[in-house]
């Protein structure tokens, strides 16, 4: 897929590149897509027409330049209309989302992927392990240093969304040649590697068009000029591992709130609609039980808007929140994701029983948003990265 031969889209004034129509027609194959567990080509093919995919990328590589703030609260209305789609191009937005941030802090080694993007590169997000919970901090995948400088990856990728479209995958494996020095090698690899597989495996409970199929790498190959990073294993202060979990974690949280807003507005309208046989045929929008679950849900929403606005912001201007930085952003995620959950669950009640049934649009935003719960940072992880910053290390 690609953009070179297309006028690039004028950007109106307030940030916003979805127009109504295309979110409109986005949201029209959202179930379809969920209940058929098909990937939305059309929905990536129309994003793409629309410049979507490299909002993030600064005009001068040839991008529509939007800040992370304008497109965070963009992933906000785009996971309104279809949860999934916005959950798959997350993970390409995330990559050029690190690329900018390394460029806005003098580091040029992800300027490819902000060229790449702009002509049209669908970059895969290739980190999750099967029970790696050490996540950007080590891994199971073997990363064999060849001659020249390149990596051959071995190993098994999880949670892979866009995997039927992504055009370079970036991955991280585990450089143990020298046992004395391992290393952990970040890298991309190009789908046409014979050494990249994907299984068709991803039949879930929700987020189903995002198609987050497993990944299996046997010996891909990774040239020295698409190495980008070796660093020592564990947490490491460097402004790659800061640009992924940045912009991971307030896209991310974009995402889910925008499956909060969603379920706000449907259970709003469920409430005007809905008629109370026990309290003289009034609407349910009269009944002071009601009332409060709506009024609970957008207390909980209204919190964590300006939180992701202010955090991608600092993102954006360099603001230093020195060991904090990563206690802010985990708890950005988990608040985010807590409070998508429980507005969601909120919503159900006040719509009733129709929720139950499979062709609900609430009983869908239900399944989706609790794929939350397994993206990092996951609550514990949260919890013990905000009391190490408060608490320091624990003792060993």
């Amino acid at each position: 897929m690609t953009e070179s031969s297309r006028p690039a889209p004028t950007l109106p004034a307030s940030g916003a590149v979805l127009d109504d129509a295309l979110l409109g027609r986005i949201r029209s194959r959202a179930a379809t897509h969920d209940a058929a567990n098909t990937f939305p080509f059309d929905d990536v093919a129309e994003l793409a027409a629309a410049g979507y995919l490299r909002a993030l990328v600064p005009t001068r590589f040839g991008g529509l330049g939007l800040s992370l703030p304008q497109l965070a609260a963009e992933q906000s209305r785009l996971a309104a209309h279809a949860p999934a789609t916005a959950l798959a191009v997350n993970m390409h937005l995330v990559w050029t989302g690190v690329a900018k941030a390394m460029h806005d802090r003098g580091d040029t080694a992800l300027e490819f992927v902000l060229t790449e993007a702009a002509q049209g590169a669908i970059f895969g997000f290739g980190v999750s392990e099967p029970g790696n919970d050490l996540v950007l901090f080590g891994s199971s995948t073997d990363a064999a240093p060849q001659q020249g400088g390149g990596y051959r990856f071995t190993g098994t990728k999880i949670f892979t969304s866009l995997s039927p479209v992504w055009t370079q995958l970036g991955t991280m494996g585990l450089d143990s040649s020298d046992p004395a020095r391992p290393l952990i090698v970040w890298a991309f690899l190009d789908r046409a590697d014979p050494g990249i597989t994907r299984k068709d495996d991803w039949d879930t409970l929700g987020m189903r068009g995002s198609q987050s199929q497993t990944t299996q790498l046997d010996g891909a190959s990774a040239p020295a000029d698409r190495v980008v990073r070796t660093l020592p294993p564990g947490p490491v202060n460097d402004p790659l591992i800061f640009g992924i979990f940045a912009t991971f974690e307030i896209l991310l949280s974009s995402v889910y709130t925008g499956i909060a807003q969603r379920a706000l507005e449907l259970g709003v309208a469920a409430a005007k609609r809905r008629r109370s046989a026990t309290n003289d045929g009034r609407a349910l929008a009269q009944d002071p039980d009601i009332r409060r679950r709506i009024a609970e849900a957008a207390l909980l929403l209204d919190a964590v808007y300006p939180q992701i606005q202010t955090l991608a912001r600092d993102v954006d201007t360099l603001v230093d929140h020195g060991p904090f930085w990563f206690a802010k952003l985990a708890g950005l995620k988990h608040r985010s994701v807590e409070s998508a959950r429980e507005v969601v669950d909120l919503m159900l009640r006040v719509n009733g029983g129709a929720s139950y049934f499979t062709g609900d649009e609430l009983g869908r935003l239900y399944r989706d948003v609790l794929a939350g719960l397994f993206h990092p940072s996951t609550a514990d992880s949260a919890h013990a990265t905000v009391a190490t910053a408060w608490l320091g290390p624990l003792d060993v």
